[in-house]
């Protein structure tokens, strides 16, 4: 593993990385936005407030990647969480898929990239729903982590968890240029 993120001059964050490194986060990027899904047509805009997005969906969703990046905000209030997701989950996943879609944008096939502040920040919260995401699909704990520490490694599950680990990685590097 190389790379990661340090700070650069005039508030910009650098980040070096390998092709195949590039290649990885792509790829994981990619599966996140298909996972999030298109902007749903149901949802309604107003005008001027282009970011509140009503949405037709009340539920949590099923997937629990999709439970874990869009949780219910009342548990024991069923009502009040149904429409606080109407209310939130449309701009939440348009926020989500462009700091995803940032990503993408801003990768490069590898090599160094400068970020300004903003595409850091998008790129801490896509780095932070990939983890999410992963994390939630391995059924990553506190114990699973030390168990990790111990397989084999012929154990299938190690790809999983070593990718899960370079996002943690990524991530505290890019948390530490950014302070």
């Amino acid at each position: 593993m190389n790379g990661g993120f340090s700070s650069a001059r005039g508030g910009q964050v650098c980040l070096r990385m390998g092709a195949e490194e590039a290649s990885v986060v792509r790829l994981l990027v990619g599966q996140l936005l298909d996972l999030i899904g298109e902007s749903d047509e149901s949802e309604t805009t107003f005008e001027g407030m282009p970011d509140l997005r009503l949405s037709d969906n009340t539920s949590v969703p099923e997937d629990p990647v999709l439970a874990r990046l869009f949780p219910d905000a009342y548990r024991e209030d069923q009502g009040a969480s149904a429409e606080f997701r109407r209310y939130t989950e449309g701009s939440l996943r348009e926020g989500k898929r462009a700091a995803a879609q940032t990503v993408l944008r801003t990768l490069g096939e590898g090599g160094t990239v400068y970020l300004d502040p903003e595409q850091a920040q998008a790129w801490l919260r896509a780095l932070n729903d990939l983890r999410l995401a992963l994390g939630t699909r391995l059924d990553i704990t506190e114990e699973t982590l030390e168990q990790m520490r111990t397989f084999d490694w012929d154990d299938p599950r190690n790809a999983g968890y070593a990718a899960y680990d370079w996002l943690t990685y990524l991530q505290e590097s890019l948390v530490r240029a950014l302070w």
